[in-house]
């Protein structure tokens, strides 16, 4: 079970989205992205459109979540009207019916397929559609106490699995069995899922970044990527080691103390003010000057949050700048065709002073 987790202010979201309004160009937002939708009211089902308007909020869902939508809206304290309709003719009705007031209708782009758009605009012949993007996920960027709390919680329950699990390489189980009995700990740990599907990629299996564990043995003295995460309160954590049952060699001993410089360069880079390209160039440079650039072959972190991969990406073709609040990876890796890889990774919080990290397993090479 979860302990008493900080409160979060998601009834306040709602406001700080409408602020945004003007300078956007629109009079109401239709979202339509689950997870804008939970951050907006604290709904975790499947199925759900919101209305934004200037003063208040229309839920619209199917009659699944009739008991649900009410349950969560009012723990969360959200008011709102909510409509539930059987059919998704009836679902629109009830959407035309309800943007009625604004002019200018603000549509998720990244949210709606062009089929979607289509109907929409055959739909709302009184509205002037306005595509947006990234309007709730600006508001996301910054984590509030309560929502760093939770991704820490989760950190902390990876962590612990790990812990357990690590010494069982040693009985050479195969790579899915070690994803498996790691997915099960954090379940028992309390997280309510997994961030992602979980990597473990031994030997050359490594040298692919998103190698799914197989049903190869894991060997004594070959580097092993563990790339994992849970979920809790539906904050996601995000944690990657590399370690190796026995020294792998010095080839692969040389390749691991690289990434881990690199990973304290770009962890020390981290700092409110700071660029996502500068923190990407710190890490990147290391690698670099081991002649290794060219086996970095990804960005180096990403925002985490109610999902895993979440603004900003940390990368060197992005200039954004990290705030406080903001929820990072640090994950550079080195991968060799045919040898295998190395990938250490942490998730931090953005401070004015620099970062504090949420994932603390030790990095240690040798099991």
């Amino acid at each position: 079970m979860t302990p008493d987790l900080p409160p979060m202010d998601v009834r306040g979201r709602a406001s700080r989205l409408r602020g945004r309004f003007p300078e956007v160009g629109i009079d109401a937002l239709v979202v339509t992205h689950l997870p804008n939708i939970r951050y907006l009211t604290g709904f975790t089902g499947s199925a759900a459109v919101l209305v934004v308007g200037s003063d208040d909020l229309v839920f619209v869902t199917d009659g699944r979540y009739q008991a649900q939508a009410a349950e969560q809206l009012a723990a969360t304290g959200i008011e709102a009207v909510v409509v539930v309709r059987a059919t998704q003719a009836e679902q629109r009705r009830a959407l035309m019916d309800a943007v009625k007031p604004f002019p200018r209708l603000g549509l998720e782009a990244h949210a709606v397929t062009w089929a979607q758009q289509r109907e929409w605009c055959e739909a709302f012949t009184t509205n002037l559609l306005v595509p947006t993007v990234g309007e709730v996920e600006a508001l996301r960027r910054v984590k509030e106490r309560g929502e760093v709390e939770r991704i820490r919680y989760a950190c902390g329950i990876a962590d612990d699995a790990l812990g357990e699990l690590l010494p069982t390489l040693s009985q050479q189980p195969t790579e899915r069995e070690f994803a498996l009995e790691l997915e099960v700990a954090m379940r028992r740990r309390g997280a309510t899922g997994t961030s992602f599907p979980t990597i473990v990629a031994s030997g050359p299996n490594g040298a692919k970044p998103h190698s799914r564990p197989t049903e190869r043995p894991i060997e004594r003295r070959e580097l092993v990527v563990i790339d994992f995460g849970c979920v809790v309160d539906g904050y996601c954590s995000d944690m990657t080691r590399t370690v190796s049952v026995g020294d792998p060699g010095p080839e692969a001993r040389h390749v691991w103390d690289v990434v881990l410089a690199s990973q304290q360069a770009g962890r020390d880079a981290v700092r409110a003010g700071v660029t996502c390209q500068a923190i990407d160039s710190a890490s990147r440079e290391v690698i670099e000057a081991a002649g290794l650039g060219d086996r970095f072959t990804h960005s180096t972190g990403h925002g985490v949050g109610l999902e895993i991969h979440e603004a900003p990406r940390v990368a060197r073709t992005v200039g954004d700048t990290v705030a406080p609040g903001y929820v990072v990876t640090v994950e550079p890796g080195v991968y060799l065709p045919g040898v295998g890889g190395v990938r250490i990774e942490d998730t931090v919080v953005v401070t004015d002073e620099g970062s504090n990290p949420l994932t603390a397993f030790p990095k240690e090479l040798v099991v």
